[in-house]
């Protein structure tokens, strides 16, 4: 039994008086017992769990109990419990008819008390726990070695033969060192041992015990079983005793038949077998649960590391993402320093030329006026007086006209700038389209065409200055883009909620590669010197802040196209 906890007993047993009886018998001999009075609802308890013993009454209504016993050796689950068989009647055909069933045991019901609790002892040590494989039998079939020990050379011969017509292999001793020797060899591997108990030529009980303290931890199973043969005659209480006590799992009266001997063999070996089947199972169960815990860590590693490499993969994007605002950021700044900048030039340029142009205007209207008067009563000159008068007048007229040129470019300065406007409001659209080609004339010149394209809606809602800026950087740099002659198209529509402005050229366009990159900050195409990187980026901003997109495709004459899309709003 393990530990301190009773060993379990299921009886099977009809009788409810033998019932009591056994009950209180085994209970008080430290067991505990559960009772079923028929062998079908054993084989339901057997169900629910297993116990350490069955006690079954051979005779029971419907199923007896050498068909329970059959039932349960069929069963993978319950074939190793021990069954020991209790019957009223006597006879050899009963007892061999009981074990061939496939139980363990075999007592009469009129047996001694004492006995049969020793017997169910022995039983109880014979199944003990089911350890780890022996790596010498295997689970393939095999025979069983049987250590046969006795004095007399006649009757080791006649077991020799009676057990090796069993298919067992046969080692023999003639007494305590030839066994000793035998079981301490290093390839042995016996499955039983019997040893005479009345010979007078060794002390049989000590060998026993000496035997039985080879069979490994006596808490496990035994390694082999131990059967004592005694004789009919000298088979008394005292010796039984003797021989369970000294670890003898079974004992045969000398005088028996040697069908009987045989039979009560081969159903130790069959347990032994058993067992190591029950271990050979239970250690490939063990290695098939490694293997599934093995694979679920394979697995349980394997996710980790995809979640690791997901996690630096999105710390990677965070690291983007952070890496792309404060370029934005920095945009934005430049872009604010910029305007500022240029809002106070703007304002600085158009109050220094406003007030002298002002005070030239209004001279030169005076002049005009006081020159034309003096050509009207000059008709007494002479011809080089009204020559030079005529030129004098010429003269005027174009100064009239630089200085009107002078207050347009004023105006359009502080229409583009308009810095006390930077909320949204309604802007003309191809108002601030030609303020911007005004302002950019320079480096348009005469070498390339601008073609207007105005279908869309004229009025948007939207800050002017910033649009004014996308515009001005979008056609800077297609100026800067078409290296001779060429031609810019500005066409406006309206699509879908949204108004658009593509502006296209008959430049080299934008190669596939670049398009990803062109709007990001200082990333420019022109040579060291040239740009700064910032005017796409700072249109690609103001863009965004206006909830449109902005975006580039080829144009139909082979050139780049900007497309701007702003969300149409109420003014």
């Amino acid at each position: 039994m393990q530990g301190t906890a009773p060993a379990r007993i299921l009886l099977v047993e009809d009788s409810e008086t033998q019932a009591l009886q056994l009950r209180l018998l085994l209970e008080a001999s430290g067991f505990a017992v559960t009772r079923c009075a028929t062998a079908e609802a054993a084989l339901d308890a057997l169900n629910a769990g297993l116990p350490d013993l069955v006690v079954a009454d051979y005779h029971l209504p419907g199923m007896n109990g050498d068909e329970l016993t059959r039932k349960m050796r069929l069963s993978l689950r319950t074939r190793a419990t021990p069954v020991l068989m209790l019957t009223e009647a006597q006879g050899r055909d009963v007892e061999r008819q009981g074990l061939e069933s496939g139980a363990d045991a075999y007592v009469p019901k009129s047996a001694d008390h004492d006995l049969l609790v020793l017997r169910i002892r022995a039983l109880l040590r014979e199944r003990g726990t089911v350890g780890p494989q022996d790596s010498a039998h295997g689970g393939a079939f095999r025979r069983a070695r049987l250590l046969v020990v006795d004095a007399s050379a006649t009757y080791r011969a006649y077991l020799a033969g009676l057990f090796g017509q069993e298919g067992h292999a046969v080692v023999a001793a003639d007494g305590p060192d030839q066994a000793l020797a035998a079981l301490a060899a290093p390839e042995a591997s016996f499955d039983c041992v019997t040893v005479d108990l009345l010979s007078s030529a060794y002390d049989a009980i000590a060998l026993c015990r000496r035997i039985a303290a080879l069979r490994g931890d006596p808490g496990g199973s035994p390694d082999f079983y131990l059967v004592g043969i005694g004789s009919a005659a000298a088979s008394g209480k005292d010796l039984l005793v003797q021989a369970f006590s000294a670890g003898v799992d079974d004992v045969v009266p000398k005088g028996a038949e040697g069908e009987v001997l045989a039979i009560r063999v081969r159903t130790l070996v069959r347990r032994k077998l058993l067992e190591e089947d029950n271990r050979r199972v239970a250690d490939e169960m063990r290695q098939h649960e490694l293997a599934v815990e093995r694979a679920q860590a394979e697995a349980a590693a394997a996710e980790a590391k995809a979640a690791l490499a997901g996690a630096l993969e999105q710390a990677n994007r965070d690291l983007a993402d952070a890496n792309r605002q404060l370029k934005d950021a920095q945009a934005k700044l430049v872009q604010a320093a910029k305007m500022a900048s240029l809002g106070e030039l703007v304002a600085g340029i158009a109050h220094e030329i406003n007030n002298p142009l002002a005070f030239i205007l209004a001279h030169q209207g005076t002049v005009e006026r006081l020159i034309g008067e003096v050509a009207n009563e000059a008709g007494d000159l002479s011809g080089e007086a009204k020559a030079a008068l005529a030129k004098a007048r010429d003269r005027i007229g174009s100064m009239r006209l630089g200085l009107t040129r002078i207050q347009d470019l004023v105006v359009n300065l502080r229409k583009f700038s308009r810095l006390d406007e930077g909320e949204l409001r309604s802007v003309n659209v191809p108002e601030a389209i030609e303020t911007v080609l005004a302002l950019i004339q320079h480096k348009l010149g005469t070498r390339i065409t601008v073609e207007r394209r105005f279908k869309g809606e004229p009025e948007i809602c939207c800050t002017p200055a910033l649009l004014n800026q996308v515009v001005m950087n979008v056609i800077g740099n297609a100026a800067d883009a078409i290296p001779g002659e060429g031609r810019i198209t500005i066409e406006t529509r309206s699509e879908a909620g949204n108004d658009v402005i593509r502006i296209s050229d008959t430049g080299p366009g934008v190669p596939e590669a670049l398009r990803e990159r062109i709007f990001e900050p200082f990333f420019t195409t022109k040579p060291v010197g040239s740009g700064t990187g910032l005017g796409l980026a700072i249109a690609y901003s103001v863009v965004q802040a206006h909830s449109g997109t902005i975006s580039v495709e080829t144009a139909p004459g082979g050139g780049a196209c900007f497309v701007i899309s702003i969300p149409r709003r109420a003014a």
